[in-house]
């Protein structure tokens, strides 16, 4: 990947041309868009607000001129620009000004609520839209009860789900952007931020208001909170992998421990959760700090 890094600051254009092209492969493969978000974070990192601007809004026309080419409908591009490079852009700016990972992830978890929340503003009920979407996307041979009876549980909690994984693709292209910056600039760099991640108590006094909130209450007030604690799940799933490398790198066997950690989140999504009490754990425990003294 250094190539591909080392290609997009040359220049302008070749950034631009990443980007954009990139923006459209992920119509097919849709990972491809953190290399494109990433390609906007590592130009802003490197350059600053006004260059990765300048990148951002010439990748968005050379983008519609590619989608009139291959008559994709402009609705994508727009959705791409507000969803993914914008977002990705501030976020950067907060991460080059700020030089503190954590804030930068805090940010895009708070534009992550916003949304939540204006969606809740907009929408009276959004878990009857959802129902709608969701039963589009049920299997024609799949099981009607059970079908049903999962619409009826997730449709509630689908507008958090959705807005969890555009934070989490967001902060998956700004530590793409990260890392091309520190192989190109200071090896090893991102590294060193990354397994240093951690959330004052404060947030995770936060988390726990919003969880009592869910709990206690009833409607949409219920479903906001929940939808929102969907999110926090986003941000102590970050501090919960790097607590977790951090562990398995003192060990003997780190060699192939590290690497078994992140091959089984990989395969077993649902093994996320732990990881995430693990990240709000480290809140009130600083279980690294307990590990390196132990070693």
């Amino acid at each position: 990947m250094k190539f591909l890094a080392e290609y997009i600051m040359r220049g302008r254009l070749q950034a631009m041309l990443v980007a954009s092209t990139v923006a459209m492969l992920s119509l097919i493969i849709a990972p491809l868009s953190v290399v494109s978000s990433g390609t906007v974070a590592l130009v802003t990192l490197r350059k600053g607000a006004y260059e990765g601007l300048i990148i951002l809004s010439c990748s968005s026309l050379a983008a519609v001129i590619l989608a009139t080419l291959i008559s994709v409908p402009y609705t994508f591009i727009v959705l791409y620009v507000l969803v993914l490079w914008l977002p990705i852009w501030l976020i950067a700016i907060v991460l080059r000004e700020g030089r503190h990972i954590s804030l930068a992830i805090e940010l895009a978890v708070l534009m992550g609520v916003l949304c939540v929340i204006g969606y809740y503003i907009f929408n009276a009920d959004p878990a009857s839209m959802w129902k709608q979407v969701m039963i589009k996307m049920v299997p024609a041979n799949a099981p009607a009860e059970d079908a049903q009876r999962m619409i009826e549980l997730m449709s509630p909690y689908m507008t958090g789900i959705a807005a969890a994984g555009g934070v989490f693709g967001m902060s998956l292209g700004l530590f793409l952007g990260r890392w091309w910056q520190a192989i190109l600039y200071n090896p090893g760099g991102f590294k060193q931020e990354f397994l240093a991640l951690k959330i004052q108590k404060g947030m995770a006094i936060v988390c726990v208001a919003i969880i009592a909130t869910g709990t206690i209450s009833t409607g949409i007030i219920s479903q906001i909170a929940w939808n929102t604690a969907i999110l926090m799940f986003v941000l102590y799933t970050f501090v919960g992998i790097a607590v977790l490398h951090t562990m398995f790198a003192g060990m003997k066997i780190g060699q192939f421990a590290v690497p078994m950690f992140y091959i089984t989140l990989f395969l077993i999504p649902h093994s996320l959760l732990p990881v995430a009490l693990v990240g709000f754990s480290d809140t009130w425990l600083d279980i690294r700090k307990r590990t390196l003294n132990q070693t």
